[in-house]
């Protein structure tokens, strides 16, 4: 056992996962010094993920006692109790946690793993928030062979990681999450900073030496990119990967982040050219792992205090997601891991996605951020005409604003990340702030493209800004389904409408979401469609034809001009123009 500060923290928590077939965690909680009708609550939402969430429904109260005699737990509302306790001497309240998702945010246990944010497990006392907190987390007999990981300082652990932690707060009690299981681990060092690597339910093939090269590169290029040949904020750090069947994402913590992807797209072992899932499987680990600077530490100022019992609100999130969505893949090339062709493979894709999205022109990226709460996190059949992602179109702001910065002089965008870090000493910041980084060190304002790329939706200057740096923004055919104004899928044979676009073919002939298109009529003919491309088999271009659509149960005839082919202002591809210019950028 390894054993560190022993006396015992102000609030403590018995995590016992035993009940695996019932998937569920019961918890002990221990109060030590609670205050009379101490109040107790479980967070709505989780940083990093905006939308409340409504973590205590996963929760059940079995009880609370003091001096060994019960006292009564009133809920005040839908995530909070009082415990009907005197001051002064030890509380303890019994609970369980049912783990189902299989998500990073939330909670699962089950027979081969057990994972869970505190945000979903972990009552708040409130009141004693900023005292210490300890994590003991139990390992029961029939868990041979399973291991625990974490970014929590270990307070008296075993060897294989079950035991106890020690947090300083309630904040980094809950920004700590835990994967456990019989999952494979290796340790590594990047810039002379112990990392590990933590890799649940892959498969065979699975070459893991080449992720941990990878993943150090990419941790080596965003440590020097933030403090040079300094140390970066956080004495260790830990990845948390679960392979799964079908999934991705990922979240980002302090020292930590939580990650999920398909089996697919794992290096395998023998294979030699990466594949397109594994290239954006180290895009997820480089976004992540930007984070730590961009958004845990050098964050919005209204999230200097997180308030856990209701949203939180910015208007900075084009900041925080989408220059951390800027630098992803930047990252890649700048390590090698992809090359110039590549890297503008993928950035051409970012830049399709929002040139496609008809609602830019109806919300400014700061407006997006704002309203994440409510739209970016509850998307529906009207999302693409009504909203922009600030994940897309805030990478874009800050691929202008790095190229701007280059044209301009010698300044970029590193150095403007860097001199915010060290103006706010790697804390809280507000745009007014980023402004008079951007003022200090190019000697003029920036608030005229801050105003019009943020917080105006005309569109960016992106084919300007681009050529001055070597790179052609090359106009291209769009897919039919752009063409016509709609995002559909197609399955057994079905092509199924799931959003009509504002402004397109789609719309003026009729369409709606949810639409299922059957076929089309041509003159004299009638087609079955089952797939989009077939419209495009079968109608005659120089005619107008009538989509037969079902909706409801009804069957429509809506008559459909389909637009002709050819290069359109929202697909492009980039080429290299110019490769010198090109690599002062991309070779940075």
């Amino acid at each position: 056992m390894t054993t560190l500060r022993p006396t015992s923290a102000a609030v403590h928590y018995r995590i016992d996962p035993a009940a695996r077939h019932e998937h569920l965690y019961r918890v002990l909680l221990t109060v030590h010094n609670p205050a009379a009708q101490q109040e107790l609550s479980l967070p709505v939402w989780i940083p990093g993920s905006y939308l409340v969430r409504e973590f205590a429904k996963n929760l059940h109260m079995r009880g609370a006692s003091q001096d060994g005699q019960p006292v009564e737990l009133r809920q005040l509302d839908k995530c909070s109790w009082r415990a009907g306790c005197a001051a002064g001497r030890p509380l303890t309240v019994s609970y369980e946690v049912a783990a189902y998702d299989t998500s990073v945010r939330t909670a699962w246990l089950d027979t081969q793993r057990g994972f869970f944010n505190g945000t979903s497990v972990c009552l708040r006392v409130h009141g004693q928030e900023d005292e210490a907190h300890d994590l003991e987390i139990e390992r029961p007999r029939e868990l041979t062979g399973w291991s625990l990981a974490t970014g929590l300082s270990p307070h008296r652990v075993a060897r294989s990681g079950f035991g106890s932690y020690r947090a300083r707060n309630y904040d980094e009690l809950v920004d700590c999450p835990v994967e456990m299981g019989p999952f494979w681990s290796i340790r590594f060092t990047a810039c002379n900073v112990p990392h590990r690597l933590v890799v649940a339910g892959a498969a065979p093939s699975f070459d893991s030496q080449r992720l941990v090269r990878d993943v150090r590169r990419i941790c080596e290029e965003a440590i020097r990119l933030w403090h040079g040949d300094g140390r970066p904020p956080f004495d260790s750090y830990v990845f948390l990967l679960n392979v799964v069947n079908d999934g991705y994402g990922g979240l980002e913590h302090r020292n930590s982040t939580a990650l999920i992807c398909s089996r697919r797209d794992l290096p395998r072992l023998g294979e030699e050219a990466p594949s397109e899932g594994y290239q954006s499987l180290l895009g997820l680990f480089s976004h992540e792992y930007f984070h730590t600077w961009n958004v845990k530490r050098l964050r919005p100022a209204q999230f200097a205090r997180y308030d856990y019992a209701r949203e939180n609100y910015t208007r900075l999130l084009w900041f925080f997601e989408g220059f951390t969505s800027y630098y992803d893949d930047l990252l890649l090339r700048r390590a090698g891991l992809l090359d110039h062709a590549s890297y503008l493979r993928v950035l051409a894709k970012t830049i399709n996605q929002v040139l496609q999205t008809p609602g830019r022109f109806v919300q400014s990226v700061a407006e997006a951020s704002f309203d994440a709460w409510v739209k970016y996190y509850r998307q529906d059949e009207n999302t693409p005409n009504a909203t922009v992602s600030y994940y897309t179109k805030g990478a874009l702001v800050g691929l202008c604003l790095d190229l701007a910065l280059r044209r301009g002089g010698h300044t970029t965008l590193d150095d403007v990340m860097r001199a915010l870090w060290q103006r706010t000493q790697g804390g809280p910041m507000d745009e007014g702030e980023l402004l008079q980084v951007l003022h200090a060190l190019t000697g003029r304002s920036w608030a005229g493209e801050i105003g019009a790329w943020v917080h105006g939706t005309q569109e960016l200057p992106l084919a300007e800004l681009l050529a001055a740096h070597g790179i052609a923004l090359v106009q291209q055919p769009p897919a039919l389904a752009q063409r016509l104004g709609l995002r559909a899928s197609e399955a057994a044979g079905s092509v199924h409408i799931k959003s009509v676009l504002r402004g397109g073919a789609a719309e003026a002939a009729g369409f709606m979401a949810g639409d299922e298109w059957l076929g089309i009529e041509t003159p004299g003919e009638a087609w079955r469609v089952q797939q989009l491309d077939d419209v495009l088999l079968y109608a005659d271009p120089q005619q107008p034809c009538t989509a037969l659509v079902a909706r409801d149960r009804r069957l429509l005839r809506l008559a459909l001009d389909v637009p002709p082919g050819g290069p359109g202002a929202d697909t492009v591809r980039l080429d290299v123009a110019d490769a010198g210019l090109a690599q002062r950028w991309l070779g940075a």
